[in-house]
C-alpha cells in the first residue's frame, strides 16, 4: 500500500543510507543545523507548522526515524538506542557534528539518549510531551502506567499488526488524544497510511514490544539513574496528555544540569498539532533568534 508524500513549501526530499538503513529526511533552510525528531505514529510531516520559521535561521533537518515515513523498515531492532544511533550515524553521513535539537514523544527520548550518549554534539535540545529516562521504582504511580495500554495492545502478537494495518485504530488514537483543534484530513492520512503497510506495522509491534519488554524494565530498575544530562534542556510539556501522566517527570533536577520544565495548560500529547504556533514561538526563542524566552519554572 503506497501512500503519496504530502508537501510542504521550500522543503527537499532526500535519501541517504547509514549502516544499511536508507533514511529519508525532510531538508530547509541555511546555516547551522536544527534537528528536528518525530513520534509515534508521524514522521517528518509533524513539523510542517514549523519548518517555514525555523528554517529562515537554520538549515532544519526532519529525518524519519527507522521504521517510520520513508525511511526503511528492517525487521530489527527497534531499541531506542539504535534510533538514536541511526540519527547520529545520519549526522555523520552529512557532515554535521554540532547540532541543535527537538524531538516529541519517541523522538524526545531518543532525543535524550542522543544528549546522553554524545553530549558535545547537541548544543541545546527542545523535547515535548515526553518524560526523561531517570525513572525510579518508587515514582512509577500505577495511574501512569495504565496509560500505556495501547502500547501493550500495539505490542501484542497478531493483534497489534492487524488493528494497524487494516483498522482505523492510528486514526482513533490520534483524535482522542486531540484537545484544542481538529485533525487535517491530510494530517491523518499521512500518518494512518503509511502504517497501514506490512513492513511499517510490524515496526511498530516491535517498537512496543521491545520498549515493554525489555527497555521499560531496565528504565525502572536505574539504567540510565547514574547518567546526568549536562545539554541546556527546554522540555514543553501538555497537561492534558492521555499517554504520558506528568507524574513520570518528577525526580529530574536529581539528574539534569540546566533542564527546565514549562507546563503548557490543556495542551495534549501531540502538542506540535495541538499548539503549532506557541511550539514555534518557543523553538525560535529557546535555539536563539527573535524572542524573549518565556518565565519557566
Amino acid at each position: 500500500m503506497e501512500t503519496v508524500r504530502p508537501t510542504v513549501a521550500g522543503v527537499t526530499h532526500r535519501f541517504v543510507t547509514v549502516g544499511g538503513l536508507t533514511m529519508h529526511y525532510a531538508e530547509a533552510g541555511e546555516g547551522e543545523p536544527l534537528i528536528l525528531l518525530h513520534g509515534w505514529p508521524q514522521h517528518w510531516y509533524l513539523w510542517r507548522a514549523q519548518i517555514p520559521a525555523l528554517a529562515r535561521h537554520y538549515r532544519v533537518i526532519c529525518p524519519d526515524l527507522r521504521g517510520f515515513g520513508w525511511t526503511d523498515a528492517p525487521r530489527g531492532p527497534y531499541d531506542k538506542e539504535r534510533l538514536a544511533a541511526d540519527v547520529l550515524e545520519l549526522c555523520d553521513a552529512l557532515g554535521i557534528e554540532r547540532f541543535r535539537l527537538a524531538g516529541h514523544d519517541w523522538g524526545g527520548w531518543v532525543g535524550f539518549l542522543m544528549c546522553l550518549r554524545r553530549p558535545e554534539r547537541v548544543t541545546r535540545f527542545l523535547a515535548l510531551n515526553i518524560t526523561h529516562p531517570f525513572g525510579s521504582p518508587a515514582g512509577t504511580p500505577v495511574r501512569a502506567l495504565l496509560r500505556f495500554w495501547y502500547q501493550a495492545v500495539i505490542a501484542a502478537p497478531l493483534l497489534g499488526y492487524l488493528l494497524l494495518r487494516f483498522t482505523p485504530f492510528v486514526r482513533r488514537l490520534l483524535v482522542a488524544a486531540a484537545r484544542d483543534r481538529v485533525w487535517e484530513r491530510e494530517a491523518l492520512a499521512a500518518y494512518s497510511g503509511r502504517l497501514r503497510q506490512h513492513a511499517r506495522a510490524a515496526a511498530s509491534v516491535r517498537l512496543y514490544r521491545t520498549f515493554l519488554l525489555r527497555e521499560l524494565p531496565a528504565v525502572v530498575r536505574g539504567r540510565y539513574r547514574q547518567r546526568r544530562l549536562t545539554t541546556e534542556t527546554l522540555l514543553l510539556f501538555g497537561t492534558g496528555d492521555i499517554a504520558i501522566d506528568p507524574a513520570l517527570l518528577d525526580g529530574y533536577r536529581d539528574h539534569a544540569d540546566r533542564m527546565t520544565v514549562e507546563w503548557i495548560d490543556g495542551a495534549g500529547h501531540f502538542i506540535v498539532e495541538d499548539r503549532p504556533e506557541l511550539v514555534t514561538e518557543r523553538a525560535v526563542a529557546f535555539f536563539g533568534h527573535g524572542l524573549t524566552s518565556p518565565g519557566l519554572d
